[in-house]
Order: C-alpha cells, then sequence, then structure tokens
C-alpha cells in the first residue's frame, strides 16, 4: 500500500470515529434526561404509596367499611 492511501484511509476513519463521539455524546445526553424523568415518577410513585398507607390508616381508624 502506498503512503497517500494509507493517510486516506487514516483519515476517512478519523472521520468516522469523530462522528462516533458526537452520537455518544448526544446518546449519554438523552440517557441524562430519560434517568432524570424515571428519578422523578419514581420519586411520584413512592409518595402515592405513602398517600395510599395514610388513607388506609384513617379509613381502619375510622372504622369505615372497605
Amino acid at each position: 500500500m502506498s503512503d497517500s492511501l494509507v493517510l486516506k484511509l487514516l483519515r476517512a476513519m478519523r472521520g468516522d470515529i469523530s462522528q462516533i463521539r458526537t452520537d455518544v455524546i448526544e446518546v449519554k445526553e438523552r440517557l441524562g434526561f430519560l434517568e432524570g424523568g424515571y428519578a422523578s415518577l419514581s420519586r411520584r410513585a413512592d409518595r402515592i404509596g405513602g398517600d395510599v398507607q395514610r388513607i388506609k390508616a384513617r379509613l381502619d381508624i375510622a372504622g369505615a367499611p372497605v
């Protein structure tokens, strides 16, 4: 292989790697948003679970039929 062909291949590889880096950065950002959304939903679910437990406790205290 001639030196110029090797250089062309290396330049093409560098361009491909650069695009892969850009794509990975975008994927990481999107994953971060998804993780944040999941954490928010998880907190809400925990809070709702606590609310349900308090409602159940009040109903039991009041002697209301279920």
